[in-house]
């Protein structure tokens, strides 16, 4: 459908702090107005009653969807963008693994190139997860290709304009030169995929390292004498953690602990998701690599390593509130708002004000996604 001059929505309307009764005025694909006040609307073209309306979601972290691996394909991030609002995502980082170099320059080169396809989710930029890991702590990253840390390889991969995440292992001789590089460029760092100990978590997040990668994941234990990244990251009321929050990769009391130490403020929920999210149980690649799929993980074939997720956003905020008993706004905070303030789109995305961007979703008490809007459009509808 098209945007429209005016589109207004009732419901319960997301705030920083809480969920109010109100109404959303949506012009020119922007938030007009939003009115706080009890009771049905007669002006309304969407009556959500008791639904939730909220900012649209937006992922960190999502290697790819419904059959399509993003580090084999990029092009396929724009079948995956026009099917990413059924699940009320309307922003989103395709994520890129270790690879040959050359494939995160193409990578790079086609987002950088990309013509508008059709109504979907934003593509944002890119998520390079890799080349620069530790070997030890690889996952289901091939160790074929994780490569030392390079300057001049991280200035080309900048040159494109579109890398706006970088995961590292900051303690790889060399990595830090390249937070400094990519801090300057205004990219987001983030410690993953790392072996780095407590001194060394530290010193990488001095360094300009902003958060952790699926915190806990593919990284040493948390031990009382050797508290690693982990400690590290724990530790610093400045750090975000990005978190799986799909019952497999952390437990739910971890996400119980992490939620009491860091509170909601500095909690990304990602998906990490891979070709299998909205396909059924079966085989499928993640860069290259045969991964197994069943009704809960994805694994690979040959180590049986986690290979990513097959979880939905929206699954997400509801996991993290049955784990945690956090109020939903506050979940919704962890999937919208932290993320803006992230990239530093926040006076723009991520919340529900005038002169913001209309990214908005729609979704019942129980987290099923009811509309979907994109810059003023609305792109999914359950009915």
């Amino acid at each position: 459908m098209m945007s429209r001059p005016d589109l207004v929505l009732s419901g319960n309307i997301w705030s920083e702090n809480g969920f109010k009764p109100g109404r959303i005025t949506v012009r020119d694909g922007r938030i007009a107005e939003v009115d706080f006040k009890p009771g049905p609307s007669a002006e309304a073209d969407f009556d959500f009653g008791d639904a939730m309306i909220t900012p649209g979601l937006i992922d960190l972290q999502l290697n790819g969807a419904i059959g399509f691996d993003f580090t084999q394909n990029p092009e396929t991030v724009e079948v995956v963008a026009e099917t990413l609002p059924k699940w009320g995502v309307t922003s989103f980082l395709p994520t890129f693994i270790t690879a040959p170099i050359e494939t995160y320059y193409k990578a790079l080169e086609y987002l950088r190139d990309r013509k508008q396809g059709k109504p979907g989710a934003n593509i944002l930029g890119a998520h390079l997860e890799g080349p620069y890991l530790n070997t030890t702590f690889r996952g289901a990253h091939d160790s074929n290709y994780i490569r030392e840390p390079s300057l001049g390889e991280i200035n080309r991969l900048l040159s494109y304009g579109t890398m706006k995440f970088l995961t590292l292992a900051p303690e790889e001789p060399g990595a830090l030169e390249l937070v400094r590089r990519a801090n300057e460029e205004g990219v987001l760092v983030a410690a993953g995929h790392s072996g780095a100990t407590y001194e060394e978590g530290v010193a990488a997040f001095g360094a300009g390292v902003h958060c952790a990668t699926h915190l806990f994941n593919a990284m040493p234990i948390l031990n009382h004498r050797a508290p690693g990244l982990v400690g590290a990251a724990l530790e610093n009321p400045e750090i975000t953690t990005n978190l799986i929050v799909d019952g497999v990769h952390l437990h739910p009391t971890v996400v119980r602990f992490i939620y009491r130490l860091k509170g909601w403020e500095r909690i990304c929920l990602v998906t990490d998701a891979m070709a299998g999210l909205g396909m059924k149980p079966g085989r499928y690649e993640l860069a290259g690599q045969m991964v197994i799929v069943d009704h809960n993980s994805a694994r690979l074939v040959e180590r049986e390593s986690l290979a990513g997720s097959i979880l939905s956003l929206n699954d997400a905020l509801r996991n993290m509130i049955e784990f945690t008993g956090c109020p939903a706004y506050e979940a919704v905070n962890m999937a919208t708002l932290n993320p803006a303030r992230m990239l530093g789109i926040q006076d723009r995305k991520g919340q529900l004000q005038p002169g913001f961007d209309a990214d908005i979703a729609v979704f019942s008490p129980e987290f099923e996604p009811l509309l979907t809007i994109v810059g003023g459009a609305v792109v999914f509808s359950k009915n």
